[in-house]
């Protein structure tokens, strides 16, 4: 018989450099420090790097880091280890707590070639049905896991990222003059439509406009590589700023500089991202996919299909072109603002996520 939980205590499996800039990083590092504020008890269980495509060497060593976990802990593995583990989410769950958080399904991203996708939708589904609870960070990813993975929606918890408050909600005055400065905060990786945001805007080049993008450029750098050629073949290297990862402070810095946030993303867990963006009232350009409608309220954006081209250009014409419109939804933006979660909040509603896990 398994011995009983100790309480408010926590096991994080995280692989990967968990100081990364990236959303499900940040997520997985506010929640954990969230939770130590509310008197848990948090230690971390750092699986290295190569996922969701492991080597076998490192697919060995996380195996026996799992395997020493003590009997009885609560355990939450973050999806982009628990998606290719499902073996190892099989055993561990004969003697622990099992949570997976999932911020979007592995087998989604963008890119991947159809034997990959094939792959992780099969560990993903299996490596999932071994969870006691599952945590994900919007309904959008919650209905994912429905459909396509068969998980019953009484075992999943949505728990909302957060956001840091601001002293009052910052709407941009209209812009009369001068080009539009527009930014984008992601990783560089074909999920995210770098490369037909360019396309896009290479469409408007007679129009006043800048662009910085904010985000690494080492998760895919093929990828990197390619959206760099098509700033330099679009004549924008003057006008297209790729800054990389940058600091927290640096970061408030360029929202606060920009007059609208794009990301034409083919697909969010939730859209971290977004929901800053509002935060600081700022006019948003971004797609249907996932969670983004989930994230992003009516009159605070203009959402198009993801990979619509045609769209997304027309979208950026419109912001770039009216100010009264930038304003508007500016506006939007910022009472869109008051209804988003704080951190602390989002730590007190994983914590009871927690607790029904380990019930």
């Amino acid at each position: 018989m398994r011995a009983s939980l100790t309480p408010d205590k926590v096991v994080f499996v995280i692989p990967g450099d968990p100081e990364s800039r990236t959303g499900g990083y940040i997520y997985d590092r506010r929640i954990m420090s969230g939770l130590e504020e509310l008197g848990w008890r948090v230690e971390l269980c750092n699986l290295g790097e190569g996922f969701p495509f492991p080597s076998t060497s490192v697919r060995a060593t996380s195996a026996k880091q799992l395997s020493a976990l003590p009997d009885s802990s609560l355990v939450v593995v973050d999806g982009l280890a628990g998606g290719v583990l499902p073996d190892e989410m099989g055993a561990l769950t004969k003697r622990c707590r099992l949570v997976a958080l999932v911020h979007h399904p592995l087998a989604l991203e963008t890119g991947l070639r159809p034997e990959d996708q094939a792959r992780l939708l099969r560990s993903e589904a299996e490596g999932l049905a071994h969870a006691h609870r599952v945590i994900v960070p919007g309904p959008a990813t919650a209905r994912s896991l429905t459909q396509d993975y068969g998980l019953e929606p009484g075992r999943i918890g949505v728990v909302r990222p957060g956001t840091d408050p601001i002293p009052r909600p910052q709407v941009r005055p209209a812009r009369q003059t001068a080009g539009v400065a527009l930014l984008i905060v992601a990783t560089v990786t074909p999920r995210k439509g770098h490369d037909l945001l360019i396309e896009a805007l290479r469409r408007l080049a007679g129009l006043p406009w800048t662009l910085t993008c904010v985000g690494s450029m080492h998760r895919d750098p093929a990828y990197a590589r390619k959206v760099l050629g098509a700033i330099e073949d679009g004549g924008f290297t003057e006008r297209v700023h790729m800054v990389g990862e940058v600091a927290p402070d640096q970061l408030a810095r360029y929202y606060q500089a920009a007059d609208a946030f794009v990301l034409p993303s083919y697909l969010e867990g939730y859209g971290m991202v977004l929901a800053d963006a509002l935060a600081q009232g700022l006019p948003i350009i971004s797609t249907s996919g996932g969670a983004i409608p989930d994230t992003v309220p009516d009159g605070a954006g203009i959402l198009v299909p993801p990979g619509d081209l045609e769209a997304l250009a027309q979208a950026l014409e419109k912001i770039i072109r009216d100010p009264t419109l930038r304003k508007r939804l500016g506006v939007a933006a910022a009472r869109a603002a008051s209804a988003l979660p704080t951190w602390p909040e989002s730590s007190a509603s994983f914590a009871r996520e927690l607790r029904k896990a380990g019930s």
